[in-house]
């Protein structure tokens, strides 16, 4: 088949419309875990402190003769730890001419990019909250910095060779040393939730990176893989867990991916916050030519309430 000779077609036609889609479409995640689930607290300084107390050790031997006079016995004083608050920006510039012409999928491209930016914001919290970071005091020309999850944790560790835990002291939050990387494996999982129910901790969740997700999807625990079948349905094949029910506790097991791949994170919710200096606000900058200007910004820090109810199994391949 052929076209006729003098057809007027699409390919020689002048002034036809584009087809643009008024729908933009993205798939970044901006779902985060970590900070959707802790709680939240109010920081009124730029150094926040607050304190943990601990209990003295239980006693076998706490017999008294009768009719003895009473002892005082001795106190365990409170401990007060601090971390720094960190402030975080993104800053979105638009040309008056880009505001005022016709857009596809948003009527206003200012609106439009800082929706974007506390988006992007948002993530980076939950990426440097996660992180293995040390609180860093700060100066007029060093920005100040919170320290991330992984420092603090010091009591339910399971690290590889070499591997040294960071914490706090001396009103500063040190950062860890990665050790050789190992295989993930329950015995490891076992060992670090055996350790916070010794302390007293009552962990909840489970986070893990992608990898780390689909090696533990592998832990076969006491049951048995089954395929279950029903009539004439096609087989379902179950190939992840989402729920691991250990000797101590269920923890609820949730992938993250702005946390650090190579470790296995045990978090109870209830003893971790997000301490506000500053909400996360948007405000306009002076304008200098053309342009339109505005900054997000939120500042914050990390408040582990008690590095004890949590644990970390790091150095993971």
């Amino acid at each position: 088949m052929a076209q006729p000779t003098n057809t007027y077609d699409t390919y020689a036609a002048a002034g036809l419309r584009e087809d643009l889609s008024d729908v933009i479409y993205r798939i970044d995640p901006t779902d985060v875990p970590f900070t959707s689930n802790i709680g939240r607290s109010k920081a009124s300084a730029k150094y926040h402190e607050w304190q943990i107390q601990n209990l003295a050790a239980a006693r076998d031997d706490n017999a008294r003769i009768e009719g003895d006079d009473a002892t005082n016995t001795q106190v365990t004083p409170a401990i007060r730890v601090g971390n720094r608050t960190q402030i975080s920006d993104k800053v979105a510039q638009v040309t008056g001419t880009l505001e005022a012409v016709d857009k596809a999928g948003r009527d206003s491209e200012m609106e439009y990019q800082v929706l974007l930016k506390g988006l992007e914001l948002k993530r980076d919290v939950e990426k440097q909250m996660l992180s293995n970071k040390p609180s860093v005091a700060g100066s007029s020309t060093t920005a100040s910095q919170s320290a991330g999850f992984e420092s603090w944790l010091t009591s339910n560790v399971s690290r590889g060779t070499g591997g040294l835990s960071g914490g706090f002291s001396g009103g500063v939050v040190n950062a860890p040393t990665d050790g050789t990387a190992r295989t993930f494996t329950e015995t490891l999982l076992k060992s670090v939730l055996a350790s916070c129910f010794s302390n007293g901790g009552k962990p909840t969740m489970l986070m893990l990176g992608p990898s780390q997700k689909q090696v533990f999807s592998g832990f076969t625990g006491i049951a048995v893989n089954r395929r279950e079948v029903k009539g004439k349905d096609q087989g379902v094949i179950i190939g992840a867990a989402d729920v691991y029910v250990s000797d101590f506790g269920t923890l609820n097991v949730v992938p993250n991916i702005f946390q650090r791949n190579r470790s296995a994170l045990v978090v109870d919710p209830r003893m971790v916050k997000m301490a506000t200096l500053r909400p996360m606000r948007n405000w306009a900058l002076a304008k200098t030519g053309d342009t339109e200007r505005r900054q997000v910004l939120i500042e914050y820090t990390l408040e582990v309430c008690n590095e004890a109810a949590h644990g970390i199994v790091a150095d993971l391949t």
